[in-house]
C-alpha cells in the first residue's frame, strides 16, 4: 500500500470533515418525518390506511386491503463522480456498475419491511443535455440498470431524464430510484413488533463500501499519491474497489420468504454504519460474539483515514451490509439460504434484554441509544 502524503495525513479523518454532518442532516429528515405522519390521515378518504409503525423505518407502508404496499425513494450519492473520475484515469465506463449501486439503495430498504419489490423509476437529472451524448456512458447506464432490475425480478417502469443546468453540475450526473413493493401474505410485514430477546442477528456480507461513505472515501483520495490508482491489493486499485457494486439482497429474503421464515425485523447497514442495528426504537441490548471479514477496500479507508474501530464501524459497513433479526432456532438456516443466493452470511449475536445499546464484544465497542437519531 502506498503511504499518505499530505500534511495532514497522520489525523484522523471523520465523515464530518469529509463534509457529511449527521447532526445537521439528521433534525431535518425527524421534522420531515413528523409533518409526513399527519398527512397519513388523507389515506382515509381513498378507503386506506397507512402502517403507523412504518414511520421512521426504511420503507412506508399502506394497508390497501387484501395486502399492503411499500414505497421508497433513494438517490446514489456521490459515487458518480468516482466513477467519472475513474473513466478519466482508466477509459472505462463504470456506469452499469453504479446503476446497481443506485436500485440497491432503494431495493435493499425496502425489503427491510418485509415487501417483495415490484416495479422501479429511474431519476437520472444530469447537468445539462450533453451528458446524454456519451453513448458508451449512457449504454452502460442502461444496460447495468436493466440487469440489476433482472437480478431482483423487477419491472423497470420508466423514469425521469431531466436537463437540470445551473442546478447539477456540469458534465455531473445524479442518480436516484424508487421502488414500490408489495407485502403478501400480510404476515411477511416485518416492523419489529416481534423483536425481542432471544433473537438471534445473522448479518449479511457486504462487497465493499457500497454507496455510503463516499464522500469520506473522495475526501482520502488528497492523502494518496496515485489517488484512485493506489494499489490496496495485488492488481486492485483504490477507485476500482471503491466501484464494486452493492450487493442486491432481495434474492436472499425472497428465498428466506418461501422456506417459511419471516425476520422479526431488518436492517439496511448504511448511514451511520453499524449504528443501524440500533434502528428499532424498542429498548433492547445487540450483543454481536462475531464479526465478518472487512473487505480490503474498509480496512484501507480506516487505517489512512486514521480511524479507530468505534469511528469505523458507526460510520462504514465494515462488512455487513445487511441484518436479519430472526428466531434463533432458524438462524442457521438463515445462513445457509444466503449462501445459496451467493451472498456470505454469519450468526454474528443476538437481541438481549436491557439498555437499548449495541456491543460488539470481539472489538470491545458499545454504541448508545444517542448514538442514532432518527425519528
Amino acid at each position: 500500500m502506498t503511504d499518505a502524503a499530505s500534511p495532514d495525513s497522520h489525523s484522523t479523518l471523520s465523515y464530518e470533515l469529509s463534509g457529511v454532518v449527521y447532526d445537521l442532516i439528521d433534525p431535518l429528515k425527524v421534522a420531515a418525518q413528523r409533518a409526513a405522519a399527519a398527512t397519513g390521515a388523507n389515506l382515509a378518504a381513498r378507503g386506506f390506511a397507512e402502517i403507523a409503525a412504518s414511520r421512521g423505518e426504511s420503507a412506508y407502508v399502506v394497508d390497501v386491503g387484501p395486502f399492503h404496499l411499500a414505497s421508497i425513494v433513494e438517490c446514489l450519492g456521490s459515487k458518480a463522480l468516482v466513477a467519472d473520475a475513474m473513466h478519466e484515469l482508466t477509459g472505462r465506463s463504470w456506469y452499469d456498475a453504479i446503476a446497481q449501486d443506485t436500485i440497491a439503495m432503494a431495493i435493499n430498504d425496502l425489503i427491510t419491511v418485509g415487501a417483495t419489490p415490484l416495479v422501479v423509476q429511474a431519476y437520472w437529472a444530469a447537468g445539462g443535455s450533453d451528458w446524454f451524448g456519451d453513448s458508451q456512458r449512457a449504454q452502460a447506464l442502461v444496460a447495468g440498470w436493466k440487469a440489476a432490475c433482472d437480478r431482483c425480478g423487477v419491472a423497470w417502469g420508466g423514469g425521469e431524464t431531466p436537463a437540470l443546468a445551473g442546478i447539477v453540475a456540469d458534465g455531473r450526473i445524479d442518480l436516484a430510484a424508487s421502488c414500490t413493493g408489495i407485502v403478501n401474505p400480510k404476515s411477511r410485514l416485518s416492523l419489529g413488533d416481534r423483536l425481542g430477546a432471544g433473537d438471534a442477528i445473522v448479518l449479511l456480507g457486504s462487497s465493499g463500501i457500497h454507496a455510503n461513505g463516499l464522500s469520506l472515501a473522495r475526501k482520502l483520495v488528497e492523502r494518496l499519491p496515485q489517488g484512485y490508482l493506489t494499489e490496496i491489493a495485488p492488481g486492485l486499485s483504490y477507485g476500482e474497489a471503491l466501484l464494486a457494486p452493492t450487493v442486491l439482497y432481495s434474492p436472499v429474503t425472497e428465498a428466506l420468504a418461501q422456506a417459511g421464515i419471516v425476520p422479526h425485523y431488518c436492517a439496511n447497514i448504511t448511514g451511520h454504519g453499524w449504528r443501524k442495528l440500533l434502528r428499532h426504537p424498542a429498548a433492547l441490548t445487540y450483543r454481536i460474539d462475531a464479526i465478518p471479514p472487512v473487505p480490503p477496500v474498509l480496512r484501507f479507508i480506516q487505517q489512512h483515514a486514521r480511524q479507530d474501530d468505534h469511528e469505523a464501524y458507526g460510520t462504514l459497513n465494515m462488512g455487513a451490509g445487511f441484518a436479519l433479526f430472526v428466531a434463533a432456532e432458524q438462524a442457521p438456516a438463515c445462513v445457509e439460504i444466503a449462501r445459496a443466493q451467493g451472498v456470505e452470511a454469519l450468526v454474528a449475536g443476538r437481541v438481549e434484554a436491557g439498555p437499548k445499546r449495541l456491543i460488539i464484544g470481539p472489538l470491545g465497542l458499545e454504541y448508545g441509544s444517542d448514538e442514532l437519531q432518527l425519528r
